[in-house]
């Protein structure tokens, strides 16, 4: 099938921003008289949402809170994360993000963004990165789905490339994933779609047993040959 579309996971692939994410998890734990254990954002948070992060976390501390109560925290979360963003002066980009995705165009690629994260969080990085006119659709915390390893994110996605690009007939076999983490590579491929993995978060030999593609950076990915792989199959 010939490649139409990719869809970007944002936090691990496109902002390495891990560490800060951690650091507010951390914090809110505190506010809340809980510690974070070493291996608790392993465990609760790594490729996963801020809903499901904190539910499960907390759940583990003994703590059983409501829906309101975590969008309280999320909110929190969120307006702390975008204050020590607009306080940096410069992004923490992967390396070859805006190189790449600046290329997206001239290969006529449709680009979409799939995340968990905020929507205000998401679009605060974009319009500083100046890359927001480069995607075409965000699925983000607002639109309410399942986290991965569930395929609902990219089928909302999908699903959104679809009602804005009718005439591209675009189907799963159509797209391409990019993402970094265990349960990401699955909801793509979950998804029925097929993913590359990027290794800034885990090793190579780990990441290639698991994607259908890998790759140290953005910038090595070979989209030719993996459309011309695409469209053999």
């Amino acid at each position: 099938m010939t490649l139409k579309a990719i869809l970007f996971d944002f936090n691990g692939v496109i902002i390495n921003d891990e560490s800060i994410h951690k650091q507010l998890i951390e914090e809110l734990l505190i506010g809340e008289n809980l510690r974070l254990a070493p291996s608790d954002y392993d465990s609760f948070c790594w490729g996963r949402g801020d809903y499901a992060c904190l539910k499960d976390l907390l759940a583990n501390k003994g703590r059983v809170v409501s829906e309101e109560y975590i969008s309280k925290l999320i909110n929190q979360k969120s307006t702390q994360y975008c204050q020590i963003i607009n306080n940096l002066e410069s992004l923490p980009l992967y390396e070859s993000v805006i190189g790449f995705l600046r290329q997206m165009p001239e290969k006529c690629l449709i680009v979409g963004l799939v995340s968990g994260a905020p929507l205000e969080e998401v679009q605060l990085i974009l319009d500083r990165a100046n890359l927001s006119s480069i995607f075409s659709i965000i699925v983000s915390a607002e639109d309410k789905c399942a986290g991965k390893p569930s395929p609902e994110s990219y089928q909302r996605a999908l699903q959104k490339l679809q009602e804005k690009h009718p005439d591209l007939c675009l189907g799963a076999s159509n797209c391409l994933v990019v993402e970094d983490t265990f349960p990401g590579i699955k909801a793509g491929q979950n998804a029925q779609m097929q993913v590359v993995g990027i290794t800034h978060t885990y090793p190579f030999h780990l990441l290639h047993r698991k994607a259908d593609w890998c790759a140290d950076y953005l910038g090595e990915l070979d989209l030719d040959r993996i459309s011309q792989v695409m469209a053999n199959n």
